[in-house]
């Protein structure tokens, strides 16, 4: 096609057998286009298209990726706020018409495996080195290895008994990330083997916790992508991306609390910050 349609906070260009999103970053665009800045979309890793009603007279052009096409999209597994979705072009309601075209011709070039799981990373992660401020420690990683440092004000007993963590890519079998918005936000590294949520994240030297501030989603959701393409790259092996289920249980809620009451009797949360996070966990309830 060869154009390129321009609108709120992206412009779509239609490449021979891609579309090319180049992400703007200004101050209104979210935090993690700025973060993405182009991404380069191949035909094959396109499930559907679509033009649908927008807020405040705007349409929007919305494509979904392929299951296991887009390491990023895997990481965030349903978790993305749709502000957040870098598969969506928000378009006034003036350029319908120019949009129906495009998702016209987008359509009539996906492949008969679009409703088929793509045997591999068709869209590419972002490039290491990558690092994020988490609640309890610093993550990062150098594109081989994953470390976590733990920080002496938030880290848990357990974590700093296990002291400093460096994992290689070639040891991990996927990674599960929970949106910081969630009460329960964190980044995990999973082992062949592990079972799902073996303990706590503020208790498992595997993971690092989210919170008010910490691991923001356009630091910790590049990360998760990056990591997972790596895993991929190095065992040959799909990653697996753990996938984030519903409400937790009652007990688990319990345990988070009385932790956060440790930290609060402990003197290093605010009582902003301790009856904020509570009212959290309660709502999980």
């Amino acid at each position: 096609m060869g154009d390129v349609l321009a609108g709120n906070h992206a412009t779509w260009e239609f490449e021979p057998d891609a579309v090319l999103i180049r992400f703007e970053r200004g101050i209104r665009a979210p935090k993690l286009f700025q973060t993405l800045r182009e991404r380069r979309i191949p035909h094959e890793a396109l499930a559907s298209v679509a033009l649908v009603p927008g807020r405040r007279g705007t349409v929007v052009l919305h494509a979904v990726p392929r299951a296991g096409a887009d390491p990023l999209m895997e990481a965030a597994a349903g978790q993305l706020k749709e502000g957040c979705d870098p598969y969506r072009l928000v378009l006034p309601a003036d350029r319908q018409t120019l949009a129906e075209y495009y998702a016209h011709e987008l359509r009539a070039r996906l492949g008969p495996e679009r409703d088929e799981p793509a045997e591999r990373f068709l869209v590419t992660a972002p490039e290491p080195p990558l690092h994020f401020k988490a609640y309890d420690g610093k993550a990062s990683f150098d594109g081989r290895n994953v470390s976590f440092r733990w920080s002496w004000t938030g880290a848990s007993t357990a974590k700093w008994k296990a002291g400093d963590q460096t994992v290689a890519v070639s040891e991990l079998s996927g990674v599960e990330w929970r949106s910081p918005d969630a009460p329960d936000g964190c980044l995990r590294l999973v082992r062949p083997g592990d079972e799902p949520l073996p303990v706590q994240a503020d208790q498992d030297p595997a993971a690092v916790v989210f919170g008010s501030g910490y691991g923001l989603v356009h630091e910790s959701l590049p990360f998760a992508a990056a990591v997972l393409q790596a895993v991929r790259n190095a065992t040959g092996a799909v990653p697996v991306p753990v996938r984030v289920g519903g409400r937790r249980d009652p007990a688990d809620i319990a345990d988070r609390i009385r932790h956060l009451g440790e930290l609060y009797q402990a003197g290093l949360v605010t009582d902003e910050e301790f009856s904020a996070k509570k009212a959290e966990l309660l709502a999980e309830l």
